[in-house]
């Protein structure tokens, strides 16, 4: 049996930059051990899997990094959204459902190729600063914030958050998924500046992370008071995502390009 697999790169209107995601179109349910493996082999930061429905709750989706499963994934959405209306799948006025381990989660695509993501906001709460993450980065933050899944970290310039060499070794021996620095951007075109390093999940640099925008947003939006920000994550391939902030959930806005169509054999 051929299984059509796709790689897209996310957030971003130009091949070879934002994040690439490898997206696998399923015909059935497989084991959770195939769908590990399969991500091992196509070796980016997140390969998703759509599953048909059993019933009428919308698409299965979930995310597996080469060397586990996550909870939560934003480009590897935007990606999966991006091929399903692609392909013809779905048509363009009609959205995207999603089941996950995160809850419901949705996707519209808008006249200008936007495809809009519904998550989960995230927001942080203040803690102390670990010795891994101050080591770990070579700096004591400005702010330290934590969440169910990562560290977020406000430093005092863009230029900081650009010239970051982190110990992988040391933030490695932090608990959770991973670390997310920031701060204002010196680039008048955003609000806010990022990067996210999670050598937890055998990924020590996400070129562009949907996921952690859930916090980002809520994390800017107080600090900025608006509700409608635009954010860089400074990656050497780099992206931007559009943020709004309604209530308990963000909305992620990105473009995608597909790079490679392909299919798995068996």
């Amino acid at each position: 049996m051929k299984v059509p697999i796709y790689l897209v790169d996310a957030f971003t209107k130009h091949k070879f930059k934002g994040n690439p995601a490898a997206v696998c179109l399923l015909e059935e349910p497989v084991e959770s051990s195939r769908m590990q493996a399969v991500a091992a082999e196509m070796n980016q930061s997140e390969t998703a899997f759509i599953v048909p429905p059993d019933s009428g709750n919308g698409l299965t989706l979930r995310w597996f990094t080469p060397a586990q499963e996550v909870e939560l994934c934003g480009h590897a959405t935007l990606a999966a959204a991006h091929i399903l209306w692609e392909t013809g799948r779905l048509r363009g006025s009609e959205p995207a459902t999603f089941q996950t381990l995160s809850g419901t989660l949705h996707a519209e695509l808008g006249e200008d190729g936007t495809i809009t993501l519904d998550f989960p906001s995230e927001p942080v709460r203040e803690t102390s600063s670990p010795e891994e993450l101050i080591q770990g980065l070579g700096l004591i933050p400005r702010y330290t914030g934590r969440n169910r899944m990562d560290y977020l970290i406000e430093v005092d310039s863009a230029r900081t958050v650009r010239g970051l060499r982190p110990d992988w070794s040391m933030l490695s021996g932090l608990d959770g998924r991973g670390v997310i620095v920031t701060s204002r951007s010196d680039d008048a075109a955003y609000d806010f500046v990022s990067r996210a390093f999670y050598p937890n999940l055998g990924i020590n640099e996400d070129p562009v992370t949907g996921s952690a925008h859930c916090a980002l947003a809520p994390y800017w939006g107080k600090r900025l008071r608006k509700s409608r920000m635009h954010g860089y994550q400074e990656s050497q391939r780099g992206g931007e995502v559009l943020v709004e902030l309604q209530g308990d959930r963000v909305l992620l806005g990105g473009r995608a390009v597909t790079v490679l169509c392909g299919e798995l054999d068996g």
